[in-house]
């Protein structure tokens, strides 16, 4: 098993609390995550017909038979479990009583906000980081293999074809999660607004166009997308409101939270195509980004990235706020560093004065550059450096 960085902030808060909840998207490695650093707990799974049956039918007998020290897969299956887990662990008045899982996070969230809140800490894993394949050994060589790759562990625990892979999780993401979904009549449009969603990584999101270009209203695009944020599939980066006396732009981003799984998406099938792909500056762009929510994710903390950008086009891809500080980071996935490269970062420091420290490049090339305009990091320096730093 390759050592996740979560492990010590999984284990100091189940002594500090009833429940640990912990959540990400399916194959993040979460079950397995929970069952090594807890091997005297038992271990139950809620996606198994019988056992599901028990906690739905019979909730009082289901609790009594797993009293405490248990891990619960995938429990919002079982919706009406949570109330009596919340009377269950208010009567022991323990610590380490339940750790909770679950992918699809709307039922898993609104079972925790309607019932647990106070009793629960909530952790969330995502695939495997920089840092994790690295110190495991498993880093692949090159920029264009790791981001076709992409991170999620069982495609490096089975030695499997990545783009066969990503083939049936979406085929199983699909008829499993969104196939719950109401809303969602048309798994096949669904697919396709899927596909939308990944030719457009990267950029700012415009739910209008996005909706017309699939054949769905906006309230519509709205609703399908939320389902894609509660499965970690995307995520959404929010613009940073300082003002500067400048006119901002306020809709978010649109990422992928796996780089890997977007580049099956837009069809990508090997290193060579990645190379010159019309794409690969949002591709480089989503790893970079699914890195930093990594690193802030992999010690229990919230994101705390945005990205700038201005109405006459003025633009910074991230800012990492720090206190009072803002850190801000340029991604380019050239191999050859460039003046271009800080345009962008000089009019930003020239415009917060004394709030910007360590302007910052991160490149797809192999040799990290002190510069005067900011420093320069290559993808490999990158990951050893700000993800578990900011």
């Amino acid at each position: 098993m390759i050592t996740r960085n979560l492990s010590p902030k999984l284990k100091a808060l189940s002594e500090q609390y009833p429940i640990v909840t912990l959540t990400g998207p399916r194959q993040s490695g979460k079950t397995t995550l929970v069952k090594a650093v807890f091997t005297d707990w038992r271990y139950v799974s809620l996606e198994e017909p019988d056992v599901r049956e028990f906690a739905l039918t019979d909730p009082r007998g289901f609790i009594e038979a797993y009293p405490r020290h248990v891990i619960l897969d995938e429990v919002q299956r079982a919706p009406d479990l949570f109330s009596y887990i919340q009377t269950h662990v208010d009567g022991l008045g323990k610590h380490g009583v339940y750790i909770l899982t679950g992918s699809f996070n709307f039922g898993l969230m609104e079972g925790i906000s309607q019932s647990l809140a106070g009793r629960v800490a909530i952790l969330e894993l995502l695939p495997f980081s920089f840092f994790e394949l690295e110190q495991a050994g498993r880093l692949p060589d090159d920029i264009e293999k790791y981001m076709l790759t992409g991170a999620y562990p069982r495609i490096y625990d089975m030695n499997l074809e990545p783009s066969e892979w990503h083939s049936n999780y979406v085929a199983t993401y699909l008829e499993r999660d969104v196939r719950q979904v109401k809303n969602v009549t048309d798994l096949s449009v669904f697919q396709r607004f899927l596909k939308m969603c990944a030719a457009r990584s990267g950029q700012i999101l415009n739910l209008s166009a996005l909706g017309n270009d699939c054949g769905i209203t906006h309230n519509t695009a709205k609703s399908w997308l939320s389902i894609l944020q509660a499965g970690y599939i995307v995520y959404l980066l929010r613009p940073h409101y300082k003002n500067f006396n400048k006119r901002l732009i306020k809709s978010p981003k649109l990422y992928f939270y796996d780089s890997g799984l977007l580049s099956y998406l837009l069809g990508i099938s090997s290193s060579d195509i990645l190379k010159t792909h019309a794409n690969r500056g949002h591709i480089f762009e989503t790893w970079v980004v699914s890195e930093l929510l990594k690193g802030r994710m992999n010690r229990g903390l919230k994101e705390n990235i945005y990205f700038w950008r201005d109405n006459i086009g003025h633009e910074i891809d991230c800012i990492i706020e720090q206190g009072d500080n803002l850190l801000p980071l340029e991604m380019k996935s050239g191999k050859t560093v460039s003046t271009d490269f800080f345009k962008g970062l000089h009019y930003y420091v020239e415009l917060s004065k004394n709030t910007v420290t360590q302007p910052t490049v991160v490149y797809a090339g192999l040799t990290d550059q002190p510069r005067k305009g900011g420093n320069v990091l290559s993808w490999k320096s990158f990951g050893n450096q700000i993800p578990s730093s900011i």
